[in-house]
């Protein structure tokens, strides 16, 4: 068990290391900042529109985070050789898996609460539709002081201690992004305490809960891949099952009944439509507790699934 701990601990540290890791994360970050703007000339839909918005982001970044961590944690292990010192000490290669499924998974989580917290940050502040309306500027300087204090701080201990840049910035900015959003929540546009008044719903994080599970699942299938496969096939792939499954109800649900290849299909290819709450935005603009619960199974059941698989094909892997 400590070995297994050991290989995550380091796959997550590396992770964080990774330069496309930070490239994700800030790109996601942009796009939430300016999604307020892209969203105001919709009307009555726009608050909506920014929510679908900022779930899509999640979801997307997640996806790319999953693939490329995926990729830099196992196939470049494999192509340099590396990992022949590493399943030496003695460690299984069902140890090996696992423990780098474990570290990608919480490298991808934290980037993913990054996410969501800059994605709150952009409701709260809301779509400026009428030109009476005005910036929220506790949101705007709540953000400005998280990314200036985690550039300034990073840079510090960087050049001082040699801290690595994007792992010391990227935990920085999840710490002092939790700390706004507290702020956030007991102080309102007009910089008063109205904790009542904070425009945070209990939606939008069950919504990023449900993205979270999904990435969760993308990650298995990345692991599964990047033991057999190259970085670029790697991402072909999991584009490819992305697509797939928030598809799969109209390919293969609607032929279940009917059709073998269809109740294959329908099995084998994850359902990402269920974690998407799309609909709920416009409509209910619910998420019942026991659907989350009910999500969770179906995550656990199906990447307990996909890591099985991925250690059985690993262990017939030449890798020396």
């Amino acid at each position: 068990m400590k070995k297994l701990w050991i290989i995550a601990a380091n796959t997550f540290t590396e992770t964080l290391r990774q330069p496309i890791y930070a490239v994700i994360i800030i790109s996601g970050l942009i796009l939430l900042t300016i999604s307020p703007s892209l969203t105001m000339y919709t009307l009555d839909e726009d608050i909506k529109l920014l929510r679908e918005l900022g779930l899509s982001t999640l979801f997307l970044s997640g996806l790319f985070i999953a693939i490329f961590s995926a990729a830099g944690a196992i196939t470049e292990e494999i192509e340099t050789k590396t990992i022949t010192t590493v399943l030496s000490k003695p460690v299984s290669r069902t140890v090996f898996v696992v423990g780098k499924f474990l570290g990608v998974v919480t490298a991808v989580g934290l980037a993913h609460y990054i996410l969501t917290l800059a994605m709150l940050m952009a409701i709260r502040h809301g779509v400026l539709s009428e030109a009476a309306d005005t910036h929220d500027w506790t949101v705007i300087t709540a953000a400005a002081v998280v990314v200036g204090t985690s550039f300034l701080i990073t840079a510090f201990l960087n050049y001082s201690y040699d801290w690595n840049f994007t792992a010391t910035g990227i935990g920085l900015l999840a710490g002092l992004s939790t700390l706004a959003i507290v702020f956030l929540i007991f102080i309102d546009r007009d910089w008063k305490y109205n904790p009542g008044n904070n425009k945070f719903t209990a939606f939008d994080i069950h919504a990023s809960i449900l993205l979270l599970l999904a990435v969760v699942v993308l990650v298995a299938l990345a692991v599964l891949f990047s033991t057999r496969c190259n970085v670029v096939l790697t991402l072909t792939f999991c584009v490819g099952i992305f697509l797939l499954g928030l598809i799969s109800d109209w390919i293969f649900g609607r032929f279940a009944d009917t059709y073998m290849w269809a109740k294959i299909g329908y099995m084998l290819v994850p359902n990402l439509q269920v974690f998407w709450a799309s609909d709920a935005i416009y409509g209910s603009g619910a998420i019942p507790f026991r659907y989350l619960l009910q999500s969770g199974m179906y995550t656990l059941l199906y990447t307990a699934g996909i890591l099985s698989f991925s250690v059985a094909l690993f262990q017939r892997r030449q890798v020396g």
